[in-house]
């Protein structure tokens, strides 16, 4: 992507500049002038060329991030409905269907930060300032499990960052490489029968409660054996689960009505069969858990929420963990209120 916004870039300029040529010879217009100029010049290049100064923290990132993207990717990069995936999809590539993001397929971090601070916000773009751009691709980074939570990047250490995937492309040589293999093509006649070969609520762009019933058909639940919670539960510890249960939202719901979205809903999860939601379509390894008898104990629940992927690799969940116990403690506590 970044090769043809260089492209692009470079073609405005080049058009800018020759403003005085054209000026002179029809007589419209002005020469541009060298701000107007360094204004068209934002990109950013795989060895660093066009980066500004500047530095941002995952810390702070996280922060920009839930103000600024998460309405569209999610709380933690993991997409809201059919809006882009930013993380996960480690080890997919060679999957049927696999999942492109920025930690699995983008073969540059130079693509993620000129993108960030060329088009998004999504209706705002350029909005942004440099350390805010370097702040959000910490972030999108830490996402991927590919820097620690005290990472900061900046572009003094920018190029230190391999991404997993920068040897995943080649150079695309198709007008030599075709010409051993492509043929006319075939315009009648040429497949004796149609056959439907996939569903759409398999591609995931089926409305939400079309893919529920479809999921309901093809997924068999497995039956939760919830145990009944004898302590009295802290108020004041629920309350502290409420308010960080606030990073789940944005895929679990709980309480009357709650719904599967992109993570199943959580009521009844304490002391409950893993895999166990009606309707929702779990990973392989999740649903695996369940039939061998996981349950989500305070302790089983406690080692998932501290690091998923670490914990069940192969997780379709794509929050990277709480960072403090006490979170854990007070979220595992606003479950709790809320069994069945």
């Amino acid at each position: 992507m970044s090769k043809y916004l260089n492209v692009l870039a470079g073609t405005v300029a080049a058009t800018l500049m020759a403003g005085p040529v054209l000026a002179d010879k029809l007589g419209l217009g002005r020469p541009a002038l060298p701000e107007e100029v360094a204004a068209w010049d934002l990109d950013v290049r795989p060895d660093g060329v066009g980066l500004p100064a500047g530095s941002g923290s995952v810390e702070v990132g996280e922060e920009v991030f839930a103000d600024q993207c998460a309405v569209c990717h999610g709380d933690f990069a993991e997409g809201v409905d059919n809006w882009p995936k930013l993380a996960g999809g480690d080890g997919t590539l060679d999957h049927d269907d696999p999942l492109k993001t920025v930690g699995s397929f983008w073969p540059y971090l130079s693509t993620t930060w000129d993108y960030v601070n060329r088009s998004m916000p999504f209706g705002n773009a350029q909005s942004l300032s440099p350390d805010e751009v370097y702040a959000i691709v910490a972030y999108i980074l830490y996402s991927n499990d590919l820097v620690d939570e005290d990472f900061v990047l900046s572009n003094e250490n920018f190029l230190e960052v391999e991404m997993p995937n920068a040897g995943g492309f080649i150079l695309d040589d198709r007008l030599v490489a075709e010409a051993h293999f492509s043929a006319e093509p075939c315009m009648s006649n040429c497949k004796p029968s149609v056959e439907i070969t996939m569903r759409a609520a398999v591609l995931d762009v089926t409305p939400e409660e079309t893919k529920a019933k479809a999921e309901s058909v093809t997924v068999e639940p497995v039956a939760a054996t919830p145990e009944p919670v004898v302590a009295a539960l802290d108020p004041e510890l629920v309350e502290a689960g409420e308010k960080a249960f606030k990073k789940c939202k944005s895929c679990h719901q709980v309480g009357e009505g709650a719904k599967n979205k992109s993570g199943p809903a959580l009521n009844g999860i304490v002391n409950g069969a893993a895999g166990a939601a009606e309707g929702f379509r779990y990973s392989k390894p999740m649903k695996a858990a369940g039939a061998d008898g996981l349950v989500w104990t305070e302790d089983e629940l406690t080692g998932f929420l501290t690091k998923p992927k670490a914990y069940m690799k192969g997780t379709k969940m794509s929050f990277s963990g709480f960072k403090k116990d006490k979170d854990i403690a007070a979220v595992i506590a606003y479950l709790k209120s809320f069994p069945e």
